[in-house]
């Protein structure tokens, strides 16, 4: 691997697993209310107060695995070639993410200003990650 394509993958895989760490934590530890990191949190009333605790708890458990992916990106970035695979794997994961917005059918939403830096991210930026760890980190490199 070139010393600066690999320099510049792990500012990436840094910068990618910070931001997906402190989302997927601002849902983990706060629910579907959220922590209020990402914006307005005061966003819905409860009717159901058992319907929205086993809601919740399933939002957190989500969101606790979407940190783990922003983990994985940090743990990476030490060693791109020993989490090749695990790597591709949490782009492909993130990619589907992202497919999955589109089942909401709302596009006004879905690719509105308030998500479509996400949609960006999830359905272009992991698949070109993907392919960039592909090509740059082979299985016989040192980096």
């Amino acid at each position: 691997m070139a010393r600066a394509n690999v320099i510049t993958l792990r500012i990436v895989l840094v910068l990618a697993g910070a931001f997906t760490v402190y989302a997927g934590f601002n849902k983990a530890f706060g629910g579907m209310r959220t922590l209020g990191w990402q914006g307005e949190s005061n966003y819905l009333d409860v009717t159901n107060e058992h319907a929205f605790l086993v809601q919740d708890s399933h939002v957190r458990f989500l969101a606790g695995v979407y940190s783990g992916l922003g983990l994985l990106f940090l743990l990476a970035a030490a060693d791109p070639r020993r989490y090749r695979s695990a790597l591709g794997l949490a782009c492909v994961l993130i990619f589907l993410g992202g497919l999955a917005r589109l089942s909401q059918m709302h596009f006004e939403i879905t690719f509105g200003p308030d998500i479509l830096g996400s949609m960006i991210a999830e359905l272009v930026g992991m698949p070109l990650l993907y392919l960039w760890v592909s090509k740059t980190v082979t299985r016989t490199d040192r980096t």
